[in-house]
Formats: structure tokens, C-alpha cells, sequence
């Protein structure tokens, strides 16, 4: 029980430095507009950023996990926005659509889209950008029923890493090419 609450401390500490670190980054990160108008619209968000040294810190917590330290090591930051809402579809599907015109214009490559099959606006879409030939940023952007998670990881990252990440720091744990849940801290 001590060792947990420990470790509940040094997360909400991490936490704490990431938003002010935010703050000062937000100036610098570019952000998508549709992005930003669904920011705008949502009623709740949550939004951090992570540089290199604030990941290899958090990164301690779990240190069994080589393949995560490896991983680590090539990432200069992450950054996260959730947003939710308080109705089921009630956010504007047309902005998830500018995203990827977006990122399409910019000339990163779509690895996936997935759209819901109900024919809901729900997508998961992974999108990377290349630069000499090595992946340099990887964006993921997650719509559900009253919920988007986009994520931006920055540095030399591989879609195995990307994996690897997976479950940590707000990236969604994928396995079998099938995102897994996390039902931990949602009703």
C-alpha cells in the first residue's frame, strides 16, 4: 500500500509540472484546428505535455519494463488532448475530417482509419511523419460516443514503439491491431 501511494504521489507531481510545462508549450505546439474547435466545444478536457526528461522520470515507475526505457529513450515528448462531451455525438464530425485534410496537406501518412461500422462519426485514425526516412512524429486521434483522445508523440519512434507505449502516459493500449479499453478510471 505505501509503494502505491508513492507512486500516486510522484504521478500527480509529474502532473503538476507537465501542466505548467503545457502552459509554456502550448505557444510552440501546433495544434490542428479541428482539434481545437472540438477543445473549444467539449465539456470537459484534459491536457498535458510531457518532454524527454519528464518521460524518462515517469518512465522509473516501471522499471522491469526494458522495451518501455528503450523506447524512452528515442522520445522527445508526448503530448495529450482529451476531450469529452456531454451528449453522445455531439461533437461536429466535420471537424475530425479537417484533422486528416490536414495532416494530409502537411504530408504526413495515414497508417489507419478506422470508422465505426454503426455509422457513427467514431474513427481511430494514426497518422506519421517521415523525415529521412525515419519516423519522426506519430499523431493519433480516437473519436467515440462522447469522447476524443488525440495524441501527438515527437522524436525517433517506430510502430512497434508506438506499441510499446501503449497503456502509458494516455496512449491507448492496442493489441491485435484492436484498441483495448481502458475501463480503469471510466464509469
Amino acid at each position: 500500500m505505501r509503494m502505491r501511494l508513492s507512486r500516486i504521489i510522484v504521478v500527480v507531481s509529474t502532473v503538476i509540472s507537465a501542466a505548467t510545462f503545457t502552459v509554456a508549450q502550448a505557444q510552440h505546439e501546433s495544434i490542428p484546428q479541428g482539434i481545437e474547435a472540438l477543445r473549444k466545444s467539449a465539456s470537459s478536457k484534459t491536457e498535458f505535455t510531457l518532454d524527454h526528461s519528464m518521460l524518462v522520470f515517469a518512465s522509473k515507475m516501471d522499471p522491469d519494463n526494458a522495451d518501455l526505457q528503450r523506447v524512452i529513450a528515442g522520445v522527445n515528448g508526448i503530448s495529450v488532448h482529451s476531450y469529452r462531451f456531454p451528449r453522445t455525438w455531439t461533437y461536429d464530425p466535420e471537424a475530425l475530417n479537417s484533422v486528416k485534410d490536414e495532416y494530409q496537406a502537411a504530408g504526413w501518412k495515414q497508417l489507419m482509419n478506422k470508422q465505426d461500422k454503426d455509422g457513427g462519426p467514431g474513427v481511430t485514425n494514426l497518422w506519421i511523419r517521415l523525415e529521412n526516412n525515419a519516423i519522426s512524429n506519430v499523431a493519433i486521434l480516437q473519436a467515440r460516443p462522447n469522447e476524443v483522445d488525440f495524441i501527438v508523440v515527437s522524436g525517433s519512434i517506430s510502430p512497434l514503439d508506438l506499441a510499446h507505449l501503449g497503456g502509458h502516459f494516455g496512449i491507448p493500449k492496442i493489441e491485435g491491431g484492436v484498441v483495448v479499453p481502458n475501463t480503469a478510471h471510466r464509469p
